[in-house]
């Protein structure tokens, strides 16, 4: 546990502009404290792999730590807690994020420990279809005792936060500003149930500025802190999409339920599935087996449809390179195949359908 010293001179360097949360980790790592990068000759830092000149020309700005002190009088005066990246209490998946904050605030009683951790996100504008959806999703995964992480706004995020409410798991709502404010205040009124049933987190201070670019900052802690991420419903551009891009790149599993093709808040979804960047979603049981959460009952048994599928001359490359090396992700099976990586996704999704393959945790793919 941080020290009221060096928490004050972690809050300060947080908010050196330019710097960043993979620097800020960077200093930390090599220095050992918060302070001691303070105090630290600036000839030394510059020796950091990573660390210019242009990311410490604020370091001696006078002004950090007193906007740093007037946040900790903020803090302890609403009784605002925090989590530090070095501690126990940060989450696990988050902690190995190189850009996840090293810091964050947060309200509630939060308990991410051996939890299994799902962010659902999605439009806004969600439809009954999409809310119909969502509620029989968390239903069904109720008794994995899954957290529930979203974003608090309207429509999908909201949806998610009181579905897993109503059926008493716990809820995270990841805010894009600081516990000065809340927003959309028309959802004020699910605070008290929320932190009763999980919390808030932030890495926003009460001073900064309301800005739209906190929203697209704070998925990727949405992101990180989650084993997975579902797209719900999503336009054709939208921030839910750069979560699910976020995950990718940690790689985690997405999913993202299909929608009709005329239908314009699935668009985003279908994209994401027509691109290889999600699983396809139709109901908690292909969550269940992606995340292995849940052994098979029965062992199935061997199909020998992949004895007599007709295979086109690169799918049998595909086949017969997967038959020595069991399973392997998408990538690799590409470079050992001499096959481009997008049209790999499309052999693989193809083999797919016939029944060929089975796509595994992991975004992995074995014969079956």
């Amino acid at each position: 546990m941080l020290s009221r010293t060096e928490l004050l001179y972690t809050l300060a360097l947080q908010c050196v502009p330019n710097l960043g949360d993979t620097s800020a980790k960077k200093l930390l790592h090599h220095v050992g404290s918060a302070e001691g990068v303070f105090k630290e000759n600036k000839k030394t830092l510059l020796k950091i792999d990573g660390i210019g000149a242009f990311k410490l020309k604020d370091l001696s700005e006078k002004g950090l730590l007193d906007a740093a002190a007037e946040e900790l009088r903020f803090m302890e005066a609403h009784g605002i807690a925090f989590s530090y990246f070095k501690d126990k209490t940060y989450p696990e998946k988050l902690r190995h994020c190189p850009d996840g904050p090293i810091l964050f605030f947060h309200s509630g009683n939060i308990d991410l420990q051996n939890k299994r951790i799902l962010s659902i996100v999605g439009t806004r504008n969600i439809t009954t279809y999409g809310t119909t959806f969502c509620k029989k999703l968390i239903e069904e995964l109720a008794p994995l005792n899954p957290v529930i992480i979203s974003g608090f706004a309207y429509g999908v995020d909201i949806t998610a936060h009181k579905a897993a409410m109503d059926h008493g798991l716990q809820t995270v709502g990841c805010l894009a500003h600081g516990f000065n404010q809340i927003y959309p205040k028309q959802h004020k009124k699910y605070i008290t149930k929320v932190e009763e049933n999980g919390g808030f987190i932030t890495e926003f201070w009460s001073s900064d500025s309301f800005d739209r670019s906190n929203f697209l900052k704070r998925n990727r802690i949405i992101a990180g802190m989650s084993e997975a991420t579902i797209v719900i419903e999503s336009a054709e551009k939208g921030g839910s999409l750069v979560t699910a891009d976020i995950a990718n790149s940690y790689n985690r599993e997405v999913f993202a339920v299909p929608g009709r093709a005329t239908d314009l808040q699935s668009q985003g979804c279908n994209d994401l599935i027509k691109s290889q960047q999600a699983h396809l979603l139709t109901s908690a049981a292909d969550v269940i087996y992606m995340m292995g959460w849940e052994l098979q009952r029965k062992t199935p048994k061997p199909q020998q449809t992949k004895l007599f599928v007709e295979l086109t001359d690169e799918e049998k490359v595909v086949y017969k390179y997967l038959k020595n090396a069991k399973k392997d992700q998408l990538d690799s099976i590409a470079l050992k195949c001499d096959i481009p990586t997008f049209k790999a996704a499309t052999i693989l999704l193809n083999m797919e359908m016939k029944g060929v393959i089975r796509p595994l945790p992991g975004k992995l793919f074995q014969l079956i």
